[in-house]
């Protein structure tokens, strides 16, 4: 099959799940109108409640959801052939994950811009809100930890992709105080400023490699580099958002879109089949990327790509607090939601453009690959064309940049180019993942502040410069200790269960909302992905427990796994009461937005 056809109709379907089902949640469930005052405007403090173009917020926003998932996601899925990751992909980010994330961001912005478990606190109960703070604060770890293990696997050694993810941070600063302090609200200004600095220091990159003194300085190992990314993760947590994250994230958006239009465009001009099959023989498990059967596994294997939990972690963190238009929401959550669906449906064209072989040689460990009864075909010219070993390196990185370099040499005059687009994408892949590190070790910290500040109220102070700089770096060790100490194969998995019951999770806090706001008739548009999810990743988890972490000895894993699932049970146990008890309601009366509602959630 032609790759062209699938980016067709994943653009068609994104495009009309925007403008009808998107604006039918905003305009007749949500009920979004410009004229509510935000937390942006009533509580700006000039750190983090400050008002952001809608444009820039997007950049932020699609920066710190779009994490590995999406990329690494949907080439791992590739095992069991490029149709059931394509379907799950472009149904489920029109269906549960922009929805996911559009109405957990508006619950948000209405609770003052509050965390996911102060919202299940007020809608739920507090109960139920405790226990999901502590889920939240769990799974936000072990995800921090576990993209940040991808970046260090990207980066190390490879002083292209380091200088250049560095030189973000510099460019970000100056587009910060540019927006802020010298020309403030210059948009235009800011974006032509990074754009054509990000440009200059993706140009560099070949030519600090080959330098003496910067080469060796750039060329970290990865041991090095596990210390200095929660470094970097601290430093923007404790900043103010305006002067590193946002425009950061702004910055690398343009890199991550740019990259993706690209590649599209790539596609488009080369119009490359899909080599792998549409359903392979490993849909039924033992296959050597996933072991599992597609069902469930292809739901918790994509993750980001088409629904994510951690975009709830987002989406009551950062942006809620920057958000200055109610209306904003859609194009911010839902929109931000369908591009990264895309970018999915990019990587997994990318994969499956491979020559199937090549794809399993890549992605399992050369001992598996033996076991598989396969030749490889045209890898022996693409490791010497990238120069770089790329057997036996599986987590999707290597594969994905072999595919993205594989269909970029292909457009005329750039065939001698295929060392340079590898090398580009790795790169690309690290700045990708690295943004949501940043933005998620900002959340953590105001998880942290509420946690504490519960017992010291001081610490719930946000302006509180002692309380900031305490949970953040409380936090950051954290996950930092997991990095330096761990790899991706111990937490990846765990991570993929966890990630799929929070988001869950958060549909049915926002199935609460709606029915309290008595709109109990559209309820369905979060009850139904939320609890099909439920029952999936429940099934998964057991799965994996005891196919996986118990007849290995990871009695560990198999525990903190258990105990996921276990705080989730609760959660939705709770939310169900809840639901019986405001359906129970006939009265109803007005909130301080004027609209009508079952029963007022606590403040």
């Amino acid at each position: 099959m032609n790759a062209l056809t699938l980016v067709f109709v994943s653009l068609c379907i994104f495009a009309i799940g925007y403008r009808f089902y998107g604006l039918f949640i905003a305009n007749k469930v949500l009920e979004l109108k410009a004229e509510r005052v935000t937390p942006a405007i009533k509580m700006a403090d000039g750190r983090d409640y400050v008002k952001t173009n809608k444009f820039v917020l997007f950049g932020h926003h699609f920066a710190a959801i779009a994490a590995a998932g999406p990329l690494l996601g949907p080439v791992l899925a590739a095992q069991f052939g490029y149709l059931p990751g394509t379907l799950w992909i472009i149904v489920g980010c029109v269906m549960a994950g922009a929805v996911h994330d559009m109405v957990v961001l508006f619950a948000s912005v209405r609770h003052k811009g509050h965390s996911l478990g102060k919202i299940a606190e007020s809608e739920i109960g507090k109960t139920v809100g405790h226990v999901a703070s502590w889920a939240v604060l769990f799974i936000l770890i072990l995800t921090l930890a576990g993209l940040s293990i991808a970046v260090v696997n990207a980066m190390a050694e490879s002083a292209w992709g380091t200088f250049t993810v560095f030189a973000t941070i510099p460019i970000a600063l100056l587009m910060g105080v540019y927006l802020h302090v010298w020309r403030e609200g210059d948009v235009k200004g800011a974006s032509i400023i990074g754009v054509v600095l990000l440009f200059l220091a993706v140009i560099a990159g070949p030519y600090v490699v080959a330098d003496p003194t910067l080469g060796p300085l750039f060329n970290m190992s990865k041991k090095t580099i596990a210390l200095t990314i929660p470094v970097y993760g601290f430093v923007a947590s404790v900043l103010p958002v305006w002067l590193l994250l946002c425009p950061r994230d702004y910055l690398s958006t343009y890199l991550k879109i740019g990259t993706i239009v690209m590649l599209a465009a790539g596609i488009i001009f080369v119009q490359p089949t899909l080599l792998m099959e549409p359903i392979t023989k490993f849909v039924n498990g033992g296959g050597p990327v996933i072991p599992g059967p597609v069902f469930p596994f292809i739901f918790i294997t994509i993750a980001c790509g088409a629904l994510s939990g951690f975009h709830a972690i987002i989406g009551t963190g950062t942006t809620p607090k920057m958000i200055g238009n109610e209306r904003d929401i859609l194009f911010v959550g839902f929109g931000a939601m369908l591009v990264e669906g895309f970018v999915a449906i990019m990587a997994l064209i990318a994969a499956c453009t491979l020559v199937p072989a090549d794809y399993f040689a890549i992605n399992s460990a050369p001992a598996v690959f033996a076991k598989l009864g396969m030749d490889v075909v045209d890898l022996p010219a693409l490791a010497a064309a990238v120069e770089e070993n790329i057997q036996g390196r599986p987590g999707g990185a290597v594969s994905l940049a072999v595919g993205m370099a594989h269909i970029f040499a292909k457009v005329p005059f750039m065939q001698h180019l295929m060392s340079y687009w590898y090398h580009f994408a790795i790169m690309f892949e690290a700045v990708f993942i690295l943004t949501a590190v940043d933005t998620g070790t900002r959340v953590g910290r105001f998880f942290l502040q509420e946690m504490i500040g519960a017992v010291i109220p001081k610490f719930d102070d946000k302006r509180w410069w002692p309380g900031v700089i305490i949970t953040s770096a409380l936090f950051t060790a954290s996950w930092g200790y997991l990095v330096y100490t761990g790899d991706i194969s111990t937490i990846w998995p765990l991570f993929g269960m966890s990630n799929q019951l929070l988001a869950s999770c958060a549909l049915i806090i926002g199935t609460t909302m709606i029915i309290r706001m008595n709109k109990a008739k559209y309820a369905w548009i979060t009850a139904i992905p939320g609890v099909a999810m439920a029952f999936i990743t429940m099934y998964a988890g057991y799965l994996n427990i005891v196919g996986n972490y118990l007849p290995n000895g990871k009695y560990l894993l198999a525990g903190l796994g258990a105990l996921v699932m276990v705080l989730m049970v609760i959660v939705f146990i709770g939310a169900v009461l809840r639901w019986k008890e405001l359906l129970a309601i006939k009265t109803t009366q007005k909130d301080e937005y004027g609209d009508t509602v079952v029963a007022l959630a606590e403040e």
